[in-house]
């Protein structure tokens, strides 16, 4: 049995997410039965990030075991002869047997678009709104206040199972187009709706003409219900990129006993 990371793109707009649920079709399913086509057997594909309904993805990661003989390119051929038009295998990678496409990403990075106005071609590819004056600089000025490692639980869904709310934001950056709001985020890890929260929050703050240390005060609030907080609209997320460390990247890797100790402690509970 050898283990891969498969590296996606898709359209998330037809979707409920990545992850299987029962009110809908989820992209983990579609993936999980084609490879059921060609494996022979169900298998588990356990992807970096879990995107919401309406998210969409250039560079998700995802791993899976498989114990056929077909080789990296053979593998991403049978994906892509069977998968509809809106998911994409770009690359398959035999890696580490100990590698985990979820918990061992160090890095992810997600933008946003948040559009000037909408129209019938940018509806289900940008986030829109409405009768908010948006301004690029004041939103600027107010994200510098929360880079850096803070506990993001005003920016987070609240969630028992997930009782670390701290998140290393190292980069926001926000530029403009003549149709866009461009957002670009990179962090060790993102609280689930965190990238949508802070943009919509910045865009409510620029429009009600706030000071940008304000934001340290719903930051410091630690609270996932607040006035001034608001979600963006999932249709303008995409997660661009996820990293791992090379050594999980190398087939032939396995990491010695106490190296082992210390991943599986620092692993969710739900995991162990």
């Amino acid at each position: 049995m050898s283990r891969y990371l498969i590296h996606i793109c898709y359209d998330g707009t037809g979707y409920c997410g990545w992850q299987k649920q029962k009110n809908g079709l989820a992209i983990q399913e579609v993936m999980e039965e084609i490879l059921a086509i060609f494996a022979g057997e169900k298998s588990a594909i356990i992807a970096a990030g879990r995107t919401d309904a309406g998210v969409h993805a250039l560079g998700q990661y995802a791993h899976f075991d498989y114990c056929g003989s077909m080789q990296e390119k053979q593998l991403l051929l049978a994906f892509n002869r069977y998968l509809p038009a809106d998911i994409q295998v770009l690359e398959i990678l035999k890696v580490s047997p100990c590698l985990n496409a979820r918990y061992q990403a160090y890095e992810r990075s997600y933008r946003y678009l948040l559009a000037k106005e909408r129209t019938p071609f940018n509806r289900n590819y940008s986030g829109f709104l409405p009768h908010l004056k948006l301004d690029l600089g004041k939103m600027q000025a107010a994200a510098k206040y929360i880079m850096g490692k803070h506990d993001f639980s005003s920016f987070g869904r609240s969630n028992p199972e997930v009782p670390n709310r701290i998140c290393d934001l190292q980069q926001i950056e926000i530029n403009e187009s003549e149709s866009y709001f461009i957002f670009d985020y990179r962090a060790d890890r993102f609280l689930h709706n965190m990238a949508r929260r802070i943009t919509g929050t910045l865009a409510n703050m620029a429009h009600l003409n706030l000071p940008p240390e304000t934001i340290l005060a719903i930051l410091e609030n630690r609270c996932s219900r607040q006035n001034l907080v608001i979600t963006a609209p999932a249709s303008g997320l995409y997660l661009t990129e996820v990293k791992y460390p090379p050594k999980f990247l190398d087939e032939s890797y396995t990491p010695d006993f106490e190296e082992n100790e210390m991943t599986n402690s620092a692993l969710p509970h739900s995991i162990k």
